[in-house]
């Protein structure tokens, strides 16, 4: 095995459990880089549920149309409730998560928590999303990944899995890389540069080429103060006192 993924025997495994109309979607770009060598060493685990095995009529109905009318289907409660069942046991510490445009906006904060615990077992909708009484009934926590639609969960679960292995002990090569990156301290990453020193006419800013690590630290801050005030004034807000 190359990379820098290694197991460690204080380590628990982290435990990914998704429950979908499409396992085969799985473990897609997670059995690559970073995730996928994580995976391989077994820093982390991944499993898929089907969510069809559990419907109950020979033609493995897990949908039905709205109450009320309206478009589309919607997934059924007893159908999910039962792979929800049979994948969480009564000691099942993992939160329960429904991947929808509705829910809280995934944010580093979370996902660093996510990291830090045992893994999630994940609900990925399709159609026009679950029954909201196996919402409320089995507690899952709504989360969603952006201001859009998608087709269905799965690639939003492919998005929360990835940025949560990757804090996980022995995952990234160094460790300051889970640090000086996009989010933390609220603030949006500062630029970077690497050789040639000048291409198409444009050079790398000379204070980084100083040697002078404490401008180099003021320079940064400041770029990532500036993108941040341009590009994502709400993250600037968050962090102003009152």
């Amino acid at each position: 095995m190359t990379g820098s993924a290694t197991p460690s025997p204080d380590t628990a495994v982290w435990h990914a459990c998704v429950l979908t109309l499409y396992p085969e979607m799985f473990p897609g770009p997670l059995g690559h880089s970073l995730a996928g060598k994580a995976l391989d060493a077994g820093i982390w685990q991944l499993d898929t549920v089907d969510i069809r095995t559990f419907a109950t009529d020979k033609h493995r109905t897990v949908d039905d149309t709205p109450a009320g009318g309206g478009a589309g289907m919607v997934m059924r409660a007893d159908v999910v409730a039962a792979a929800l069942d049979a994948t969480c046991g009564k000691d099942d510490e993992r939160p329960a998560i429904y991947l929808t445009p509705r829910g809280t906006p995934l944010t580093q904060t979370r996902i660093k928590a996510l990291a830090s615990g045992p893994g999630a077992v994940i609900v990925c909708g399709r159609f026009e999303g679950l029954d909201e009484r196996v919402i409320e009934a089995r507690n899952l926590e709504e989360i969603s990944v952006g201001d859009f639609v998608l087709s269905g969960g799965e690639i939003a679960a492919l998005a929360l899995i990835d940025a949560a292995v990757r804090l996980r002990p022995g995952v990234m090569g160094a460790a300051q890389s889970g640090v000086e990156e996009s989010f933390e301290g609220g603030l949006l990453e500062y630029p970077h540069y690497t050789r040639p020193q000048v291409w198409e006419g444009r050079a790398i800013p000379e204070v980084l080429l100083s040697g002078h690590h404490g401008r180099i630290e003021d320079w940064r801050r400041e770029q990532s103060e500036r993108i941040t005030k341009e590009r994502r004034p709400d993250l600037r807000r968050r962090r102003e006192p009152g």
